[in-house]
C-alpha cells in the first residue's frame, strides 16, 4: 500500500506551486488522497521556523489521531522547508521518541541559508514581496535563513553536532531514524528579473555548499597559546559513517527541481539528472543499505556535474550546443565563522587573512590572488557582527590558486585573525606582538584537507582578551604612607 507522503513549500510560496509534483507522484503509484499539501505563513513578520515547527506537530499529531494520515509518512520539501522540518524533528523527535517520519526527500533546501534572505529583508525585497502583504516579507524567517545566523548555528548543534561538554546525545536521523536526501540544482536562473540574485554553485536561490546537510565543526581556541591553537572536531550525534545522500544537478535551477516534467532550463536533458527519479529513488529507498547505495550513486553524479567545468563539448551536448559558463558547475565551499573571547563575548570586529606558505617579500601574488578570485563573498550576519560567511571557489583554489605557489611545500592555504581592541584598557591576543593567531586551514595534498567541497563549515574561534596592567594592580600600603 502506497505510504502518505507531505509536501512542504518554502519562503513566500504556497502549496499550489506543487500541485505538479503532486501529480507526478500520484501518476506513479502514490494515490492522491495520500497526498498532503502543507501550508504555512511566511510572508508575515511575526512569524518564526520555530512557530511554523510548532504547528506542525499541532496539525500532524490532529492527522494521526484522526487516522487520516498514516505513519510513517515521508515529506518532500522545497527551500525553506528544510529548516521548518529539522526544527520540527529536533524539537519533538530527539532523544529515542517514536518519529511519525522515515524518508525526507529535500529539493534545494536552504539547510545554511541563502544570500538572497538579506535582499528579502531590503527595500528591494519589501517592493517585490511585500506589496500586498502590508510591506512584511517574513522578516522572522528571513532572519533565520540569512548566512551565518545565530539560528543556524543553533539548528546545527541541536540536530547535527555534540556541542563541546555535551556528552553524547541521540540523533533523529541514522540508520533506525530518519532518512533525508538532498537534491540540488546549480544552474542560476536563465532570464528575468530573476538573474540579479544568481551566483555560480548555486540555483539562483541556494547555493550547493548551503543545500548540503553533511556539514563539518572545529573550535580553533587561541586562549591558552596563540601559536599553538587547540583544534577541536566536533562529534556528528549521527554518527562518523552516515552521511547524507546529496545530489549535484547541471541542469536545474531552484523553481525547476520541483517541476520533474518540465524545467526553465532549455534543452538541457540527460536522464543521469532527472530530478523525478532521483525522488521516486529516495522514496523508495527500504534499508541502510539502499540509503548507503543511493549515497555512493548520487555522489558519483555530483561529481561529473562538477566534470562540466572542464569539459566544454559535454556541456554543449548537455545544452543542446547553447555556450554554457564553466564556473557554475564549480564546487564551491561555505565557512561560517564565530569568534569570541575566552569568556564567551562575541568579538564583532575581527579580520581574518589568507595567504600561502610562501610569504617571502615578493611573493604575495598567490595571496592577492586568492582574495580577488577564490574568496567570492563574505557576508557579515546583520544581527552580529561576530558571525560571518565565507565563500570559497574550492575548483578556483585547486586549479588556479596552488598552482601559483612555486614550491610544493608551500602549497597550503593559511589564515591569520585579528581584531580590533575593544577600548584603551583592553586589547585582543598580545598587544606587543603586533599580530594575531595564524593556522593552517587547508593544503594541495588530499590529507592535508579538512575544508570539504559541496559543504558548510563551522568554525568557532576563540581568541584572548587581554587586559592591560592598569586594570587591575595592588600597592604597597607602606608606598602610599
Amino acid at each position: 500500500m502506497p505510504r502518505h507522503v507531505v509536501i512542504l513549500h518554502g519562503w513566500s510560496d504556497t502549496s499550489k506551486s506543487f500541485q505538479p509534483l503532486a501529480g507526478f507522484l500520484s501518476a506513479r503509484g502514490f494515490a492522491v488522497h495520500e497526498i498532503w499539501l502543507g501550508d504555512y505563513v511566511s510572508l508575515d513578520d511575526d512569524v518564526r521556523i520555530e512557530d511554523v515547527a510548532k504547528r506542525l506537530e499541532a496539525v500532524v499529531g490532529g492527522r494521526l489521531a484522526e487516522g487520516t494520515l498514516g505513519a510513517p509518512f515521508d515529506i518532500v520539501l522545497h527551500s525553506t522547508g528544510g529548516l521548518v522540518v529539522r526544527q520540527w524533528l529536533t524539537a519533538y523527535y530527539t532523544g529515542g521518541r517514536d518519529c511519525p517520519v522515515k524518508r525526507v526527500v529535500m529539493l534545494a533546501p536552504a539547510n545554511f541559508g541563502s544570500r538572497l534572505a538579506a535582499m528579502g529583508k531590503s527595500m528591494l525585497g519589501r517592493i517585490v514581496k511585500g506589496w500586498n502583504n502590508w510591506f512584511q516579507t517574513g522578516t522572522g524567517m528571513l532572519n533565520a535563513l540569512e548566512l551565518a545566523s545565530p539560528y543556524q548555528w543553533r539548528l546545527a548543534e541541536a540536530d547535527l553536532f555534540v556541542p563541546a561538554g555535551a556528552g553524547s546525545a541521540p540523533s533523529v536521523y541514522g540508520p533506525r531514524g530518519v532518512w533525508p536526501f538532498v537534491i540540488v540544482g546549480t544552474h542560476p536562473y536563465p532570464g528575468g528579473p530573476r538573474t540579479i540574485v544568481n551566483e555560480d554553485g548555486g540555483d539562483g536561490t541556494v547555493r550547493v555548499a548551503a543545500a548540503n546537510l553533511n556539514a563539518e565543526g572545529l573550535t580553533l581556541d587561541f586562549s591558552a597559546d596563540p601559536d599553538n591553537p587547540r583544534s577541536t572536531r566536533w562529534a556528528r550525534r549521527h554518527g562518523e559513517d552516515f552521511r547524507f545522500p546529496l545530489a549535484v544537478l547541471p541542469n536545474r535551477t531552484h523553481g525547476s527541481i520541483v517541476t520533474p516534467e518540465e524545467s526553465d532550463v532549455a534543452g538541457a536533458a540527460d536522464p543521469r539528472f532527472d530530478p523525478g527519479a532521483l525522488i521516486l529513488a529516495a522514496l523508495g529507498c527500504a534499508s541502510g543499505a539502499d540509503y548507503r547505495r543511493i549515497g555512493e550513486r548520487w555522489s558519483d553524479l555530483s561529481e561529473a556535474t562538477a566534470a562540466l567545468a572542464a569539459d566544454e563539448a559535454a556541456r554543449r551536448a548537455l545544452f543542446a550546443g547553447r555556450e554554457v559558463s564553466e564556473e557554475y558547475f564549480h564546487q564551491y565551499l561555505q565557512v561560517n565563522v564565530h569568534v569570541v573571547d575566552d569568556h564567551g563575548n562575541d568579538v564583532p570586529d575581527f579580520f581574518l587573512e589568507f595567504f600561502s606558505g610562501e610569504r617571502r617579500k615578493g611573493r604575495e601574488e598567490a595571496a592577492t590572488f586568492f582574495h580577488a578570485e577564490v574568496l567570492e563573498h563574505v557576508h557579515v550576519n546583520s544581527g552580529n557582527g561576530a558571525l560571518r560567511c565565507l565563500y570559497i571557489d574550492r575548483t578556483d583554489l585547486l586549479t588556479r590558486f596552488y598552482p601559483r605557489i612555486r614550491r610544493p611545500e608551500d602549497r597550503v592555504l593559511a589564515a591569520t585573525i585579528t581584531a580590533a581592541p575593544p577600548g584603551k584598557n583592553v586589547s585582543y591576543f598580545d598587544s606587543r606582538l603586533k599580530r594575531g593567531g595564524e593556522l593552517v586551514i587547508h593544503g594541495e595534498e588530499e590529507t592535508d584537507r579538512w575544508l570539504k567541497r559541496n559543504s558548510t563549515h563551522f568554525v568557532r574561534i576563540v581568541i584572548p582578551r587581554q587586559p592591560k596592567d592598569g586594570v587591575f594592580r595592588l600597592t604597597s600600603l607602606a608606598d602610599i604612607a
